[in-house]
């Protein structure tokens, strides 16, 4: 073999060699990147966790004046976000159950605490249960989920407790025992007492709940008083003027 071909040789393995190390260093460094951005989603979420954990413990120590029905809806929607991004990037399985769990038990004490100032502050809450399942075993899930998302957004009085059926905590599963929800019934929504199985359309939730349409009506009406009183007092202070 003449000299050339061992020359030839020798650069096709060192350039082979290169590649091959050059790919392996940036899989691990994407790879370790990925794994610090997911764990600094976990810190996050479990500070929030604190955080509205807190946030449970000061409201009940507050007057009627000073909560509001959304005290927490804000906090528990980030709060999903984050647990819905880290399902999807995370491939430890087993710690995004353990933050779905944190979830669920942050949404139970949402509502114990919710039911105790609406009848304490007669505050306009209406609560929705929603219970699902895995996309590949329930196709209508995802559209359910669009659906109470947009109703959430449209009437801040509703509150959308949603939970993973299949998620192994003793809390959840006394929810499904007391209203009997089934695995082979899903999407389920519990609303004013009744449980229903099946996809509900936004029109259908709205039959279920005409409360929604009178808090809207009300909610209008004290905006267009407030605008209505802020016109006047504004007129009246540049005739004093």
């Amino acid at each position: 073999m003449e000299k050339k071909d061992w020359i030839r040789y020798i650069l096709v393995f060192l350039i082979t060699l290169t590649l091959f190390l050059s790919s392996a260093w940036l899989s691990s460094f994407m790879n370790t990147k990925k794994i610090r951005d997911i764990r600094n989603i976990q810190d996050k979420i479990s500070i929030d966790i604190m955080s509205s954990e807190t946030q449970f413990q000061l409201l009940q120590e507050f007057t009627c004046k000073d909560v509001s029905a959304s005290s927490l809806s804000g906090e528990l929607n980030s709060l999903a976000e984050k647990i819905a991004y880290s399902e999807e990037n995370m491939s430890k399985t087993e710690e995004v159950k353990d933050l779905k769990k944190y979830y669920s038990l942050l949404q139970i004490k949402d509502y114990l605490l919710m039911q105790k100032i609406k009848d304490r502050c007669n505050m306009p809450v209406t609560p929705i249960f929603y219970f699902y399942t895995t996309s590949e075993n329930c196709s209508n899930c995802v559209k359910e989920a669009a659906v109470l998302n947009k109703l959430r957004a449209e009437y801040p009085e509703l509150r959308v407790y949603s939970f993973d059926y299949n998620l192994d905590l003793s809390a959840l599963k006394t929810l499904l025992r007391t209203f009997k929800v089934e695995d082979t019934k899903l999407p389920a929504l519990y609303m004013n007492d009744k449980l229903y199985t099946g996809f509900l359309d936004e029109n259908n939730i709205k039959e279920i709940l005409p409360e929604l349409e009178e808090y809207a009506r009300i909610r209008k009406e004290a905006k267009a008083a407030s605008s209505t009183s802020t016109t006047t007092s504004t007129t009246s202070s540049t005739s004093r003027k």
